[in-house]
């Protein structure tokens, strides 16, 4: 029988050619008829991927599958035979694979289906049918939703019908970006129809709302919707009558406060003001004799005698002032590696004017560095085409204190002619600088977080050193085109000390801000140093484990302090190593502080996260009479190509008209990633429909694409609205710019010199300047420590330039006591005696 079965066929009415199914042998199931432990079931094509059917049925010696009434190819199938261990009756398992092609055949005509077919000895069994459909969903919605204005505490209704779709698609909401849920807030309905409810609009309600159509093939959003809540109006209660006046009148005010108009709210209706005659009881008749006119008349003449006295006075001043400028010298002229001597002569017995008085125990001054080659002979002094700042040349150097060989006018004339030859600004907003001796001090820019710590014993005894600290700005100094030529970024500001060449026993301590997002995965940071050629190198590279000599970083989140016993120029830079390396950007807002006119501008500061970088443009914007109108938010800034977009919405277009005519403005991605230009802004501008209005409302989204983005809301009156003004920083920031001696340190000198002591030599157990540096989680520096005479006092001094000035001595204090409990014999400091 087998042979013979196997061997016939039998083909269906209306059946392919190919389609043939074999007879199935008699006599090898059960005298049962198949039933189906699995059916076909409903699928859809995802673009051109295959689906799978698949059917189970017991006992069944054959099945097979049949689409549109055709027979599948034997072939086509892939088949699996068992024997059901509990039953010992066959078990049969087909499946088949169907291609977006098959369906499109008949697509139009009718839908595709298949069903399996079992046999068994007792006869056959049909599964149910199951659909196959090529899913899609269109791109455009039947309907969108659209912008509403509502009043408080009413209800509102958005409608959307979403694109056609098969599957049909699932909707969902999204307000201001963030999924609607109606279980978790019930103030919100969803219909059958899709429709969004808001049952009692809420101020926390105003948003833009989008529609949201899904199914598994892909997803559409709506445009969004915005739902303004305005709040009308209202007055508040009358306050009561003023005491009658003199022309017996009286009043009352009332405001417009109970609640207060907002979102576009009607304003009050009604005087605010009212005013009427008081009662005859409550009037009191006053006349003005000849007493108020003589006290008017002498009023009068004793300003005037006022202003005469403070105008001699000024005079008198001017004209001192004159005859002691021509005794003081500046000390800036000379800053090519020596101390500073100023020589400004204008009478002939002070021709050799010191601005320091030298040292009294020797005639010369010794410095170490090297000195930039000269030209010309001994007797002419000329400055070379490289930095201003230059270090001594190689080899030791002495310096006498007199006067040139020349005539001292001609030597500062020579030194004025020189076309290359910048002296620098004395007292400027981004300059410090002080007299300093052994006893160290510090020097500070306000509001820039640049600083120069020089500790204690830096500078040598019996030497006075003249130290001045310069922030410079980026398009002053022209080196800087070169790090877009190779792909650096500038991450804090140019910062100058000096002067160059100057002999020091100890690192100083240069802090400035910087604006990367330090990771060793994505960045390879680098300090760089402006050499006496005018050429920058690199002298530390962050994260190397060879320490330097001369040069140490202690790199925090938002500064880095650097530890140098070379003064001069030096800036941060780094090379990103993957698109994942970011920085900072801080975005600040700003627009007039009065507008007489229709039109209203915003600008959008796009700066690196540095507080020179806002200094400078408040600074600016004080100068343009701006004013901040929004608290400043961070953005982190993606090394991926992508430039950086700006957008504006919810304008309210009864009140205000957007001037843009583009959906959004674009700041090029390598204007922001070199970090060479400062002050990156866009500017929106908005025309307001009547004088009177003064309420703006608005947000403003920028944005990277495939990066990190912000929204900034605005709500605030463009006429009186001053409420950031107060975050400003103050103009006088960490008091005096130049700190002298114990003032400018937090530990007290001689509690300093005890812990120094007592730490600096190897301890038992450990106990020592080791533990302190661990106490103080200071332990990634312990080798550059270590190769210093005084490890406790490098300790120190990082700890004097972190914690200045809110520097919390207890805490100190405990990191030291916890050292001396490890060594009972240590004689450390306590918490009280700090």
């Amino acid at each position: 029988w087998g042979p013979i079965f196997n061997s016939l066929l039998f083909v269906l009415s209306g059946a392919q050619q190919s389609a043939t199914v074999p007879i199935p042998l008699p006599g090898t199931s059960s005298d049962l008829l198949p039933h189906f432990l699995l059916e076909p079931e409903d699928v859809y094509i995802v673009k051109n991927k295959p689906v799978t059917l698949a059917c189970k049925a017991t006992p069944a010696t054959q099945i097979y599958f049949k689409c549109n009434g055709e027979w599948v190819h034997q072939g086509d199938h892939i088949t699996q035979r068992s024997t059901d261990k509990s039953t010992g009756l066959l078990l049969m398992e087909v499946r088949i694979d169907i291609s977006r092609q098959q369906v499109e055949k008949i697509f139009g005509l009718e839908e595709y289906w298949c069903q399996c077919v079992a046999w068994s000895s007792s006869g056959t069994t049909k599964s149910q049918k199951a659909y196959v459909r090529i899913a899609y969903l269109r791109k455009n919605f039947e309907q969108e939703p659209i912008a509403k204005e509502v009043s408080i505490e009413q209800g509102v209704v958005l409608s959307c019908r979403p694109p056609e779709g098969i599957p049909p698609a699932e909707v969902e909401w999204l307000r201001n970006e963030e999924l609607v849920d109606p279980a978790q807030d019930p103030n919100f309905y969803i219909t059958l129809e899709h429709s969004l409810v808001v049952k009692q609009a809420r101020l926390a309600d105003t948003a833009n709302y989008t529609c949201v159509a899904k199914n598994i093939v892909a997803r559409r959003r709506s445009t969004p919707a915005a739902i303004t809540v305005y709040v009308p109006g209202s007055w508040s209660a009358w306050s009561v009558w003023s005491v009658c006046s003199a022309d017996c009148t009286h009043w009352r005010s009332r405001e417009c406060s109970e609640p207060a108009p907002r979102n576009g709210g009607d304003e009050c209706q009604g005087p605010e003001l009212e005013t009427r005659n008081c009662t005859s009881e409550l009037c009191t008749h006053g006349t003005g004799g000849t007493e108020d006119v003589a006290l008017y008349v002498g009023l009068i003449a004793v300003a005037v005698c006022l202003v005469l006295l403070l105008l001699v006075v000024t005079l008198v001043y001017c004209r001192k002032k004159e005859g002691l400028d021509a005794d003081v010298a500046d000390s800036s002229i000379l800053t090519a590696g020596f101390q500073p001597v100023g020589i400004k002569p204008s009478k002939a017995d002070n021709s050799h004017l010191l601005t320091i008085q030298p040292d009294l125990s020797t005639t010369t001054m010794t410095y170490q560095g090297s000195l930039c080659p000269r030209q010309d002979g001994p007797g002419k002094f000329q400055l070379s085409n490289g930095h201003l700042l230059s270090p001594l040349g190689s080899g030791r150097h002495t310096l006498h204190h007199s006067s040139p060989s020349s005539d001292p006018m001609d030597f500062v004339s020579r030194f004025s002619t020189q076309s290359y030859f910048r002296s620098l600004p004395r007292g400027g907003a981004n300059m410090a600088y002080g007299t300093f001796n052994f006893l160290g001090g510090r020097l500070m820019i306000p509001n820039t977080g640049v600083s120069l710590l020089i500790p204690p014993d830096a500078i040598p005894r019996g030497k006075i050193y003249e130290i001045y600290l310069t922030l410079h700005k980026q398009e002053d100094v022209r080196y800087l085109c070169r790090l877009a030529v190779h792909c650096l970024t500038l991450l804090s500001p140019i910062v100058s000390c000096g002067p160059p060449g100057v002999l020091l026993t100890q690192p100083v301590i240069l802090a400035m801000d910087h604006c990367v997002e330090p990771s060793q995965d994505t960045w390879s940071l680098h300090l760089k140093k402006q050499s006496c050629e005018g050429t920058w190198e690199d002298v530390l590279q962050l994260g190397d484990p060879a320490p330097s000599e001369l040069y140490h970083c202690q790199l925090e989140a938002q500064a880095c302090f650097i530890f140098t016993e070379q003064l001069g120029r030096f800036a941060l830079v780094g090379e990103s190593l993957s698109m994942a390396a970011s920085k900072r950007l801080k975005l600040v807002l700003f627009a007039p502080t009065t507008c007489t006119g229709l039109e209203y501008d915003v600008r959008v500061y796009c700066l690196s996260d540095n507080r020179d970088a806002l200094k400078e443009v408040i600074q600016l914007e004080k100068q343009m009479g701006g004013q901040l109108i929004g608290m400043p938010r961070v953005l982190h800034f993606k090394d991926s190509y992508h430039n950086l977009r700006l957008s504006i919405h919810d304008v309210p277009s009864s009140l205000w008209k957007s001037k843009l005519l583009v959906s959004y403005q674009e700041i090029p991605f390598y204007h922001l990633w070199s970090g060479l230009q400062p002050y990156l802004h866009c500017t929106f501008t908005l025309e307001r429909l009547s004088t009177s209005t003064c309420q703006l409302a608005c947000k403003i989204w920028i944005w990277q694409v495939e990066g990190d983005g912000q929204s900034l809301n605005l709500d605030f009156n463009i006429a009186k609205d001053a409420r950031f003004s107060d975050w400003l920083p103050p103009d006088s920031e960490a008091g005096s710019p130049a700190l002298v001696g114990p003032s400018a340190f937090k530990i007290p000198f001689l509690i300093r010199q005890k812990i120094i002591s007592s730490l600096d030599a190897p301890g038992l157990r450990g106990a020592d300047w080791r533990a302190l540096a661990q106490n103080l989680h200071l332990e990634s520096h312990l080798s550059f420590f270590a190769s210093k005479p005084s490890p406790t006092a490098m300790i120190l001094n990082l700890w004097e330039a972190c914690h200045f000035p809110n520097g919390n001595l207890n805490q100190l204090a405990a990191a030291v006591a916890e050292v001396g409990k490890q060594d009972s014999s240590l004689f450390l400091v306590s918490e009280a005696e700090c």
